[in-house]
């Protein structure tokens, strides 16, 4: 069966700079999205998925590489790219003098949806997000999941085939990240691509069909969450009873994995991740007790996202543009 990719790029790159020294952003970015699915953008802050938005999306020109997005090629028709995205940016692009209402429809004449057409999309739009009964206040006046659900639907009055989606949940409460989450779901269903980018990995587990992990302007790493997470293998934890026996649980940890173990001081927990099929909770909850050691909890699970996040960048919060790392 053929694939048929919405988001196809082979060696993007991107620098800043001039004479002085030159940032490197992206250093020979390749990306492939299947058509309707989801795919989390993931990596350390600096480390180039805003600037890869912006690339995709028109808004920067690539210094180099290809890229087509929705069958159309970057840099030689833009115009049919835009025509076909809808991207929502990291900080809502609403005017909060303006009702929610009229904010869809100035959206829609932006897009030449003139007259009952751009009308009837906005309302239609209200209606689906649950913003009909307060269509007619001020953006302003409007939680903050209201806000991003606002913009949401301004990104989806053209109907696009690939949606960009910019850490759209950054700031919400958990009632809201759900109904952000839940419109992500939808729109999958309805067929259209969404690429996701995000620092909550919980969302992009819930989520994405696809993780590509950036790190330091390329593709470090990329399959389907479960994928992920079988490369890092289990995570054991043992939370003990008071902070002196946290270096007791911590040799039994060392000793039965090899590994170096993790500190959650604040919780009282140490934690290490392991690849070794024969450990089991039975074995590790006895070599704990014969160490002497007091628990109040131990655990042996899969590990999360964030322990694959941690482990594949190095346990790294920052990529080389945040660095300010300079090329000559």
């Amino acid at each position: 069966m053929t694939t048929t990719y919405a988001v196809l790029s082979e060696g993007l790159e991107k620098r800043y700079g001039s004479r002085g020294g030159v940032v490197r952003a992206l250093r020979g970015l390749d990306l492939a999205v299947a058509q309707g699915t989801v795919c989390g953008l993931l990596g350390p802050n600096g480390a180039g998925k805003t600037t890869a938005v912006g690339l995709l999306t028109t808004l920067l020109r690539p210094d180099a590489g290809s890229a087509r997005v929705a069958g159309h090629d970057l840099v030689r028709e833009p115009d049919a790219v835009r025509r076909a995205i809808g991207v929502t940016g990291q900080n809502t692009s609403v005017d909060g003098d303006l009702t929610g209402r009229q904010n869809l429809r100035l959206f829609a004449r932006l897009h030449r949806m003139r007259g009952p057409t751009g009308r009837a999309r906005a309302d239609e739009l209200l209606d689906r997000y649950g913003l009909t009964e307060a269509a007619d206040r001020p953006a302003s006046t409007y939680s903050g999941g209201m806000r991003r659900r606002l913009d949401l639907a301004a990104s989806l009055l053209t109907r696009p085939a690939v949606l960009f989606l910019d850490e759209p949940t950054t700031g919400l409460d958990p009632h809201s990240r759900n109904q952000i989450w839940d419109t992500v779901r939808a729109l999958k269903a309805e067929g259209t691509t969404v690429l996701l980018t995000t620092q909550y990995l919980e969302e992009a587990d819930q989520l994405a069909d696809d993780i590509v992990l950036v790190d330091r302007g390329r593709v470090a790493h990329t399959g389907a969450p479960a994928e992920l997470k079988a490369l890092i293998g289990s995570y054991a934890e043992a939370v003990v009873a008071h902070p002196d026996a946290m270096a007791g649980a911590a040799a039994v940890l060392d000793q039965l994995t090899g590994a170096e173990p993790d500190f959650d001081r604040e919780r009282r927990a140490v934690g290490v991740v392991t690849t070794d099929p024969t450990l089991t909770l039975p074995r590790l909850v006895r070599e704990l007790d014969a160490a002497g050691v007091p628990l109040l909890d131990v655990s042996l699970r899969p590990p999360t996202l964030d322990d694959v996040f941690l482990r594949l960048t190095g346990g790294r919060t920052e990529g080389p543009t945040d660095r300010k790392e300079l090329v000559p």
